[in-house]
């Protein structure tokens, strides 16, 4: 038990830099109560004293304001931020690592009985404060919720899922996209939040570019190679663009910045 306390602690001391001691994270930090409280109530719910784990939520629930069923089941590591407002229903699986901040819900949209009604989150999810996942469905390893996102359907491993109601947007895009981000001189992720309004609209701008830059450019180039033939030399201008580039001075006065 002290093993998995002192794991829990340094957990927090690696993730929260505001943490500064682990006297101060044991005494102070409500999502460690939380978790600490959670595994005294799933050992009674296990042991069929389901009204004595109920009550060991309630009071859970009571000290510290996070709502954990004491059904669900959290894995090693899991660090409830902050976490006012955060309710667990009994269905739910957390895997080992995850993060998860203040206000969100893993509900149900069932109302069957003994079904899986509640999400599982895989291995090193992090979900952003005031988000809902609802349904029994699975959120792959490595993945990010963003903050307010409504999501009800599953996440792929590594791929973020952000706004209401949620849209996925693939690692491997979101990497693209910042190269082409940084190509421009203008980052959207600089500023403002994955899930915000604004930085959503200028991710899509961004791709649009992207892609719009890069057909002109192979459609020069192909240009350009007709031009190499016999009677078609006068058919490419001199100046034609056969690389990608970008305006960023234009862009950052557009965005008003």
């Amino acid at each position: 038990m002290f093993t998995r306390l002192r794991s829990d602690i340094q957990c927090i001391l690696d993730r929260d830099p505001a943490a500064r001691t682990a006297w101060e994270v044991l005494t102070l930090y409500p999502g460690l109560h939380a978790v600490v409280l959670h595994r005294w109530a799933h050992w009674l719910w296990q042991h069929r004293l389901k009204w004595c784990g109920r009550f060991v939520s309630q009071f859970s629930r009571w000290m510290t304001g996070i709502e954990i069923h004491p059904a669900a089941v959290l894995g090693r590591g899991v660090f409830f931020d902050h976490a006012m407002g955060v309710v667990v229903g009994e269905t739910a699986e957390i895997g080992d690592g995850c993060t998860i901040y203040q206000g969100v819900t893993l509900g149900g949209t069932a109302l069957y009985k003994g079904a899986k009604r509640h999400p599982t989150l895989g291995r090193n999810v992090v979900v952003g404060a005031g988000a809902k996942v609802l349904g029994g469905f699975t959120v792959g390893d490595g993945a990010k919720i963003g903050s307010n996102a409504v999501v009800t359907k599953p996440v792929p491993a590594g791929a973020t899922a952000v706004g209401n109601p949620a849209r996925i947007i693939e690692a491997d895009a979101a990497v693209r996209r910042e190269e082409t981000a940084s190509r421009m001189g203008f980052s959207a992720y600089g500023v403002t939040q994955n899930d915000d309004p604004l930085s959503m609209a200028m991710r899509g701008l961004i791709d649009n570019a992207a892609g719009q830059e890069h057909q002109i450019a192979l459609l020069w180039q192909a240009i350009e190679t007709l031009g190499k033939h016999p009677g078609r030399a006068d058919c490419v201008p001199g100046d034609a663009a056969r690389s990608e580039c970008f305006e960023a001075e234009r862009l950052t006065q557009l965005v008003g910045k």
